[in-house]
């Protein structure tokens, strides 16, 4: 199959990035032409601790070095955005087999809604298959050093944000 010309979808809230999302977007940016990363600007199930504009400004700034990756907010169905943006795949990273039950369900709702959009699973490579950006903003709001888990420039926004608690 060629992918000349297909566009892949990777959404997510990203708050913050962290280097299990970057992973993802680096090995689907080898298996498309082009990548869009798509920012949550409203989330159903916790409010941010960065505004958009912010997350997607530490997502731009990690992904720079990736020539095929573009940076894009969205609000509303991931499937209208990947239909207004061109994709031919939603790419979704899974950690565990609960990842996978949830991001199946998904794809399957989301394939009722766009069924050209297909999902595209890339398991967590094992160095970061534990890492979620809650347990990064936990770790940082204690005092811990998260810069093996966030490029510098997040780990400093998260410092200059919630500093340690502890």
């Amino acid at each position: 199959m060629s992918t000349e010309g297909r566009i892949a979808l990777c959404p997510g809230t990203y708050d913050p990035v962290t280097y299990g999302h970057l992973d993802i977007v680096e090995r689907a940016s080898r298996l498309f032409t082009t990548v869009v990363v798509a920012v949550a600007e409203g989330s159903n199930k916790k409010q941010p601790l960065f505004n958009a504009d912010e997350r997607r400004t530490l997502v731009r700034t990690s992904v720079e070095h990736l020539g095929n990756v573009e940076v894009t907010g969205f609000n509303g169905l991931v499937t209208a955005h990947a239909r207004e943006v061109g994709a031919v795949a939603i790419v979704k990273g899974v950690r565990t087999a609960a990842d996978f039950d949830y991001e199946a369900q998904m794809a399957q709702f989301n394939g009722r809604l766009a069924d050209e959009v297909e999902t595209v699973f890339l398991p967590a490579s094992p160095e970061w298959a534990f890492l979620s950006s809650s347990g990064v903003r936990e770790a940082a709001a204690w005092g811990a050093d998260v810069r093996g888990w966030v490029p510098a420039h997040v780990a400093e926004a998260l410092l200059d944000r919630i500093g340690p608690t502890a």
